[in-house]
């Protein structure tokens, strides 16, 4: 009470308990469904859109959205990687981890701790347990103890939660590794080459978003653990030019963490979006038509921009809908942006006619300025 009449705001209001929540999830996507986890690709694809309530809850409720792209006839371009370069990804990954981390801890100790002892051995916690919740407490357990042991140590594939609209995500890093002054940091273990110590830079800016989800994830872990921090910087291990020998380089994550942390706290909570929805709406794949997903699907509010079409399974269905409806996101977020209060192609259009909008709005004057110039660009010449 002294809140809502002491401070001036509305009161917090109560939130549905974990239990009601996870049930009203599962009748979303189906009883028989399996869950699909949101890992850290997709929470930096979420983090990425914030705006778009549909992906949030239908990754929240673990729906297959390529399964349900499909059955409403839209189906999606190929994610994720080919099964031989999954492979190849693999068995660079184990050539790194081998003999017990010895080559990942000699390429972190050349290019983040030279100054300190190199690490003659690491411990490798087991981080064995039961279901997702287990695991992540085991690794809280394990970063605890590497910590208060003041010993290198290497965590391999430890479980991360983070709570994410409400609700958690599990998320499972390569590596972490524990300094011996308390320091976390994550590593990256990735099968794009770097050629001349430099890589592809779109697929290392991936990178950087992913691993600055596991970095905001270990903070939450640190803030519990005496003497431990994070590290707001991450190795990123490759192939060395087109062989197969592992190489390093740092990555400064702190620009990727800040948008992170922001665009995940933008997010409206899963619950707050699912009480939002029309009675019986269900995502549930089995018995029921194309046309009764589809109206699901639209049930819930999206916000489609051009570069959803590489991180998500529905983008071209939100891109179509987008386009029947005249929307300016189908051009692109800068052009959203420039835009203002126009809003779709057809307000654009007629302002630049000169038959709607204020003329004192700078950008119903921008868009009458641009028509101008591009007429008297193309009037013939006296």
């Amino acid at each position: 009470m002294s809140e809502s009449l002491g401070s001036g705001r509305p009161p917090t209001p109560p939130q549905k308990p974990a239990t009601a929540l996870r049930r009203r999830l599962a009748e979303l996507r189906g009883p028989a469904a399996v869950a699909r986890p949101l890992d850290a690709r997709a929470l930096a694809a979420l983090a990425a859109n914030p705006g778009c309530r549909r992906r949030a809850l239908l990754d929240g409720a673990g729906v297959d959205k390529a399964a349900l792209a499909e059955a409403i006839g839209s189906p999606s371009a190929a994610f994720g990687q080919s099964q031989f370069a999954f492979m190849r990804g693999n068995a660079f990954e184990a050539k790194v981890k081998g003999d017990g981390g010895t080559e990942l801890l000699r390429l972190l100790h050349e290019r983040m701790a030279a100054g300190s002892e190199p690490p003659g051995h690491a411990t490798a916690p087991d981080l064995a347990a039961a279901g997702p919740e287990g695991r992540a407490a085991r690794t809280a357990l394990a970063l605890r103890e590497a910590t208060a042991a003041g010993a290198w140590a290497l965590l391999d594939h430890p479980m991360l939660a983070l709570e994410v609209a409400g609700s958690p995500a599990y998320l499972e890093p390569d590596a972490v590794v524990v300094h011996p002054d308390g320091r976390w940091t994550v590593v990256e273990i990735k099968s794009f080459p770097m050629i001349d110590a430099a890589a592809d830079p779109s697929k290392v800016g991936a990178a950087a978003r992913q691993s600055a989800v596991y970095v905001l994830a270990l903070e939450r872990v640190a803030a519990l653990t005496d003497g431990a921090s994070v590290d707001h910087s991450v190795l990123l291990v490759c192939p060395k030019d087109f062989s197969n020998l592992p190489t390093a380089s740092v990555i400064d994550v702190r620009k990727q963490l800040s948008v992170t942390r922001r665009q995940l706290a933008r997010l409206a909570r899963i619950e707050d979006i699912a009480d939002e929805l029309p009675p019986g709406t269900t995502f549930d794949l089995d018995g029921q038509s194309g046309e009764s997903l589809a109206s699901a699907v639209e049930a819930v509010p999206a916000v489609y921009a051009p570069e959803c079409l590489a991180a998500c399974e529905l983008a071209f269905h939100c891109r179509g809908r987008a386009r029947e409806e005249g929307a300016v996101t189908a051009l692109g977020r800068a052009m959203r942006g420039e835009l203002g209060g126009l809003t779709t192609i057809g307000e654009v259009l007629s302002a630049a006619r000169g038959e709607s909008g204020d003329p004192a709005d700078p950008t119903v004057a921008a868009v009458r300025r641009a028509a101008a110039l591009r007429a008297e660009a193309g009037a013939p010449c006296r």
